[in-house]
């Protein structure tokens, strides 16, 4: 199986360099493209997968295809690719906004998977969701899943929907984990403690927190319970937080973050068809 990585970025230099690293592919089976001379200088560096610079050179070879470019771009590239693509091929997007359709239409095939990863891909911690075409197999997305896995966890979505959903959750999650952070650093500093030992103090506290969750099937409330006792000091900061209905707004930021990831949706499929 040959895996091909359109889009050098952040997102698709990740992907490409945890697939090289998991030993999934043999030698000489994953392949990157990319435009910008200087990111084709830093991807041959690597010296993990071979770097193109024309599709036509890598495209036809794939049996797998990344799509790993700005959905600004997805157009563009689509058409640039149609020719060269054939049904058989299985193609994975993480284009924000570009819906299953949309890729079927401009790429003129069937087998599609649409996922959303989020920022911790970055360091093997990242969590992606994902859905796909009903013309894609069990086994084809067996594949996909071993794929997404090489970043993190990855979790089967049945509706695009779901995944509009999982963006206002997994995908922007990390931003809200750190506005957390944030204010706790502030509140830090304010007491009296140095920079550096604010972000000690805290990234430890959520790491700890994170690892305790994980480590049994208590929920939050309970484990809430188990550090707060009554009159004490984490009882007076919970109140705090309920009376000033902390949980609601992070709720509403987090369906926030949903509703914006389905007009994205339609803008582009608008766009799309003003341009068609």
């Amino acid at each position: 199986m040959k895996v091909l990585v359109i889009g050098g970025g952040n997102m698709g230099l990740t992907y490409a360099e945890a697939i090289a690293k998991s030993n999934f592919l043999n030698n000489g089976d994953l392949m990157i493209f990319d435009k910008s001379e200087t990111k084709l200088d830093e991807l041959r560096e690597r010296k993990l997968f071979d770097v193109y610079d024309r599709l036509g050179d890598c495209l036809p070879q794939a049996d797998v295809v990344f799509l790993a470019v700005k959905p600004v771009h997805s157009a563009e590239l689509m058409q640039q690719m149609n020719p060269l693509v054939s049904n058989e091929q299985l193609f994975i997007s993480i284009m924000a906004g570009v819906t299953i359709e949309a890729m079927k239409n401009g790429l003129g095939i069937t087998k599609v998977v649409r996922a959303m990863p989020n920022l911790p891909a970055l360091v093997g911690l990242g969590m992606t969701s994902f859905t796909a075409a009903a013309e894609v197999s069990r086994l084809e997305l067996a594949t996909v899943e071993n794929l997404l896995d090489t970043t993190g966890r990855s979790i089967g979505m049945e509706s695009e929907q779901q995944i509009d959903a999982s963006t206002g959750i997994s995908g922007s999650g990390p931003a809200y984990v750190f506005y957390f952070m944030e204010s706790m650093m502030e509140a830090a500093l304010k007491m009296g403690f140095s920079t550096k030992d604010a972000r000690l103090l805290v990234s430890q506290t959520f790491l700890g927190a994170i690892e305790l969750f994980n480590s049994s099937d208590l929920n939050p409330d309970e484990w809430m319970r188990k550090v707060a006792s009554k009159g004490g000091t984490t009882q007076a900061a919970l109140e705090s937080m309920e009376e000033n209905h902390v949980k609601e707004r992070i709720k509403d930021a987090a369906y926030a973050a949903f509703k914006r990831a389905a007009e994205l949706g339609k803008e582009f499929a608008a766009s799309s068809t003003a341009i068609g």
